[in-house]
């Protein structure tokens, strides 16, 4: 309404000023973020396979609404052991009938079995799952693992890594981030980097042009991890060395919680359907857990895509494309109307990766 209410203001100030006045020229108007996504040719918009899709549809709401969650599982080369044990407890049928367990404010909703701690009660897993180490929740850095890295208050091609970055404009915060010396995105999902500092000699010209060796310092990129932001689903896990096995999951639903980077493994992120489990009720027992069986909300199935009748394609915006290039870099400088003074950076997190059915309308992803 004040929106509204200032816009015939200002018609009215320019009324009072000169009517009859010839009108002004018209600004150009600085594209959005979503301008941005809205216009990627069809090129840019890749297709993700039904089978790496989780289709969890739980027990109807209060109104006898449908509830269904779907859920991209994690591309390799992360976090694969989990995933596969996913793929397996999906294939037996496991999460049928389990709930959402815990509903925890700024933080996540998890799903499992409520007497999983019970060995009488426990709901009994499927042969085959595998145990994984703690050291497979980062993975060692691949060199065609990204295409581009957002680092040092730059964005350039992944090749670069090992060239000295050019230093920023004045007063240019960039692409920085306090969790990992770089990020980038791996196949749609935000990933963190490590770099590990060593010492090369380099030739350079010195006294009378006499060539001399010089001490540089080079950062290699050693490891990459996926990091938590809205959206992600995670394995629940007990204390070190438990790793958990898939069987409990999670997905964050407030402020992205990146001290649990690199100490749980990230095996998927949502979608479609996040509001049903952003809206859950909220547990009132210790760490956000249901306290009555009446509390959760009961999971009726949870199949792979391609087992799914009817499902939707979807797709979602190349992470390697100029279109995300050019998304990304708006989404740290937005110019347009609404906005007074450009940020001069991002956070990972705050550039969610556009996800759309196939052939529907693109759908806002954030301010």
């Amino acid at each position: 309404m004040r929106t509204i209410a200032a816009g015939a203001a200002a018609s009215l100030i320019l009324f009072a000023a000169g009517a009859f006045a010839a009108a002004p020229a018209a600004v150009p108007v600085a594209p959005t973020p979503n301008d941005i996504v809205s216009a990627a040719p069809a090129s840019d918009w890749l297709r993700i396979d039904a089978a790496d899709l989780m289709v969890m549809d739980l027990a109807p709401d209060a109104k006898g609404r449908a509830r269904r969650v779907v859920i991209q599982l994690m591309p390799a080369p992360f976090s694969q052991g989990w995933v596969g044990n996913i793929r397996k407890l999906v294939a037996a049928k496991w999460f049928d009938g389990v709930a959402v367990v815990r509903a925890q404010d700024n933080y996540v909703v998890q799903w499992g079995d409520p007497d999983g701690e019970d060995a009488k009660k426990a709901k009994q897993l499927p042969g085959g799952l595998r145990i994984m180490p703690e050291a497979e929740y980062v993975t060692p850095y691949q060199a065609s693992m990204f295409d581009t890295v957002w680092s040092m208050g730059s964005r350039r091609p992944a090749e670069e890594e090992l060239v000295p970055a050019p230093p920023p404009p004045a007063g240019w915060r960039g692409f920085r981030d306090p969790y990992s010396d770089a990020f980038a995105f791996v196949r749609g999902f935000p990933a963190g980097m490590m770099r590990d500092s060593r010492t090369e000699w380099k030739s350079k010209p010195g006294y009378n042009g006499a060539p001399k060796l010089v001490p540089v310092t080079v950062a290699a990129p050693s490891q990459a991890w996926p990091i938590h932001c809205y959206g992600m689903v995670g394995v629940g896990r007990g204390l070190s060395p438990d790793t958990g096995t898939g069987a409990e999951l999670y997905a964050v639903i407030g402020q992205a919680p990146r001290q649990l980077d690199r100490n749980i493994a990230l095996v998927g992120r949502v979608i479609e359907g996040m509001e049903h489990l952003s809206t859950m009720p909220r547990g009132t027992g210790p760490l956000g857990f249901y306290e009555t069986a009446a509390e959760r909300t009961p999971i009726l199935s949870v199949r792979l895509g391609s087992e799914v009748a009817g499902l939707p394609a979807y797709e979602y915006l190349s992470t390697e494309s100029r279109s995300f290039a050019a998304y990304v870099d708006k989404r740290a400088n937005r110019k347009d109307d609404f906005y007074i003074q450009p940020a001069g950076g991002v956070d990972v997190c705050n550039v969610p990766v556009p996800v759309r059915r196939v052939g529907a309308v693109t759908r806002p992803v954030g301010k």
